[in-house]
């Protein structure tokens, strides 16, 4: 039996998108609640906290974005003339993120507040500018046969603005939960306030976003059962298994509750409950388009390499892919426990 190329491709993808999200969201997160702290010194640790693993958790940005040129290059090419300005700002924020990190600590009073707000504005900024293209992703992107048939500014919408918010309340939490988890003292206790803000902020433009995309986009409310006739909805109890998905952002967003009632316990409760919530979002999207790359007319199939040119790729991701989870694995093994004000960034 051969193997299927181009679903192990797709599948390889989804991965690294899904891994960026989860560790480069909480990364994100400190950086928009970065104006919130009480002090620099609460600034210092809360960048510490993330400083030995900032850049790695990167690396899947990279891999999910080469492997989509390399193994999907129609989808590549509708994408991104659609998207192009978002991208482009995004990409610009990390940059200015990453001189942030790397000049905040060495520079002097007036610079390091230069910097201090060239890091909140570069979180702030990339997170925008990522739910910007994820809200033109869902709207879907017009083609004449394989290639893009819209406008530059077609994803600048108010649905795509709305989606961008909720995905800032959402990186907000997995960060406020990260702070949760690895800070003591007064920080912890400002984190746990920011977590209970921000994931009460995130359920309700979680609800709002979920129903406006069943209004908004027919084709969705298909997937999951929901069908407009006489008008009035109907639904498909074909398609009751689907609740599982929306019933496990509801037990992550009560993991968080939970676990931030017990201030003396389960520090790392609110973190695995966020990434629960994001889980169950992944698994909404791709319950909405599979097997569509590109919304809502172009399958993984047709935007596929030849299966010479997904076997090369696909064999340098399976060389690769064990070092890039072993080193993930391993170095958020090594930099475990809290971060205190003693902590160093060298």
């Amino acid at each position: 039996m051969s193997l299927d190329l181009p679903l192990i491709a797709a599948g390889v993808i989804a991965l690294a998108v899904l891994m960026y999200v989860l560790l480069d969201g909480f990364d994100l997160g400190i950086g928009i609640l970065f104006p919130f702290a009480a002090s620099d010194a609460d600034r210092d640790v809360m960048m510490d906290t993330v400083a030995p693993i900032w850049d790695g958790n990167e690396t899947w940005l990279v891999l999910g974005g080469g492997g989509l040129f390399a193994a999907f290059p129609f989808a590549y090419a509708a994408l991104m003339p659609a998207l192009y300005l978002p991208i482009v700002v995004m990409l610009l924020a990390l940059v200015l993120r990453g001189c942030a990190f790397e000049f905040r600590h060495r520079a002097r009073a007036r610079g390091k507040r230069f910097w201090t707000l060239a890091f909140a504005g570069g979180s702030l900024t990339a997170t925008l500018a990522q739910g910007l293209v994820l809200g033109g992703f869902i709207q879907g992107v017009r083609l004449e046969g394989r290639a893009f048939a819209g406008g530059p500014f077609d994803w600048a919408t108010p649905y795509s603005l709305l989606v961008a918010v909720g995905l800032v309340a959402g990186y907000a939490l997995l960060g406020a939960a990260w702070l949760v988890w690895r800070t003591a003292d007064e920080l912890h206790g400002q984190a746990r306030r920011w977590a209970w803000i921000t994931g009460a902020a995130s359920a309700l433009l979680l609800a709002v976003v979920s129903v406006a995309t069943l209004l908004v986009h027919p084709r969705i409310a298909a997937r999951w059962g929901l069908e407009v006739r006489d008008a009035a909805w109907t639904v498909d109890a074909g398609a009751a298994p689907l609740l599982a998905i929306p019933l496990l952002g509801l037990a992550g967003l009560a993991g968080v509750a939970w676990s931030l009632r017990k201030p003396q316990r389960h520090h790392a409760g609110p973190f695995v409950g966020a990434w629960i919530v994001f889980l169950s979002g992944y698994a909404g999207l791709a319950v909405s388009f599979f097997p569509n790359i590109v919304p809502y007319d172009l399958t993984f199939r047709d935007a596929a390499s030849p299966d010479n040119a997904l076997a090369l790729v696909l064999g340098g991701v399976a060389i690769l892919l064990p070092f890039i989870l072993g080193y993930t694995v391993w170095v958020y093994w090594l930099f475990r426990g809290e971060v205190g004000p003693d902590a160093g960034y060298h």
